[in-house]
């Protein structure tokens, strides 16, 4: 009987070198009101801003609704594991989804009755099975948060002052760890003690925005075993990076971010906005943008010294215009040390786990874009 999978064929490659075959593609959804979740949101504005915990939780709920479903689907279907799982919100007319998808797959002598699940691909599944990570779940932390009636007071009033508006700083600095700990958290719960190929999201919802993280909670043989109180290694690495840096001996920490909120001011945003009309630099924002950059980076190298990192990898920044002449930078990196014995159980990743597939399907939008980045056009 002819298989639908969502796996490629460089992704099927992969998995047969670690004896593993397709399975079905498997689909988890929830369903819920849009006047539900609004209504929520109206009557939970707070004066100090930060999380709105019933409208998490929601979320939280309607996620864990689909991936429940799919791995119950994968259960039936007899999967020993799925690949490739996703998270998504999709809004409808009057109503919002959250729809999980994956692939299922099997192994020689597997029982599919405890399927594992991973956000990563078969491309990647390879290299954390090859890295001595061992897949247990598909783990997610979350949060949603505003910034309050009061947060925008305060904030406003700081703005007319140029620098970091605390208010702010502190709002979104908590947020993103929220996350972060809840992912860990989720992975504990599930026994892994380290939880990899973590992604980043911030979108928005309902008049919100919700702040999710999702990766796979796995377990290393060179790390403590999964008890309460044991610091669960967090990385967002891909999966191709951290098999490079487990050969040459590093091994992921954590996860470590930086958040910085700053404002231009009234009187900076005056005279920025004479300079402008001639031609040449504009200090007052290079010295702004450079301060907040570096107190979002100066965040992560403490951090990373506080759980005893010898560096920070794969750093990078993302930029944020909140409105009001106000800017948040985030900095998120992986800080990782090195660790005797520490090795990888091939010496070279094959061709087929590093080539990114193409997409094979272009819409007019997409061949627009395309257009417009000076890329070669379609027929």
């Amino acid at each position: 009987m002819a298989i639908i999978t969502g796996l490629s064929g460089n992704e099927m490659h992969c998995l047969s070198l670690k004896g593993m075959t397709p399975g079905e593609l498997v689909v988890g959804n929830s369903v819920f009101s849009v006047g539900f979740i609004g209504g929520i949101a109206s009557s939970l504005k707070t004066l100090i801003g930060g999380e709105v915990t019933q409208i998490t939780s929601v979320i939280h709920e309607g996620r864990l609704n689909a991936i429940e479903r799919l791995h119950h689907e994968a259960r039936h279907r007899g999967a020993d594991g799925v690949t490739g799982m996703s998270s998504e919100i999709i809004q409808h007319a009057g109503s919002v989804e959250f729809l999980s998808v994956g692939s299922c797959v099997h192994a020689a002598g597997g029982g599919g009755e405890h399927p594992f699940s991973t956000s990563a691909d078969g491309q990647e599944l390879y290299c954390q099975l090859d890295a001595g990570f061992h897949p247990v779940k598909f783990v997610f932390g979350n949060v949603a948060y505003s910034i309050g009636l009061g947060g925008g007071v305060l904030g406003a009033l700081r703005s007319l002052k140029r620098g970091e508006v605390p208010e702010f700083s502190q709002v979104f600095y908590r947020t993103r760890h929220l996350a972060l700990e809840r992912i860990a958290e989720e992975a504990r719960a599930a026994q892994a003690n380290a939880v990899v190929g973590i992604r980043t999201s911030i979108v928005p919802f309902q008049g919100m925005q919700e702040m999710v993280m999702i990766g796979t909670a796995s377990r290393h043989g060179a790390l403590p075993a999964p008890v309460s109180g044991v610091d669960v290694v967090t990385s967002d690495l891909t999966n191709e990076e951290m098999w490079n840096l487990i050969r040459i001996g590093y091994m992921p920490v954590q996860l470590v971010l930086g958040v910085s909120v700053y404002s231009l001011g009234v009187v900076g945003g005056v005279s920025a906005f004479f300079r402008s009309l001639a031609r040449g630099e504009i200090p007052e924002l290079t010295t702004l943008i450079y301060e907040a950059r570096a107190n979002a980076l100066l965040q992560v190298k403490r951090q990373a010294e506080a759980c005893g990192a010898d560096d920070v990898v794969g750093v990078k920044t993302y930029v944020y215009q909140l409105g009001g002449g106000m800017i948040e930078f985030l900095v998120i990196g992986t800080a990782v040390r090195r660790m005797a014995g520490l090795g990888t159980a091939t010496e070279q990743l094959p061709p087929q786990a590093i080539i990114k597939d193409k997409d094979t399907f272009v819409n007019a939008a997409n061949r627009a874009l395309g257009r417009e980045l000076g890329e070669p056009r379609f027929a």
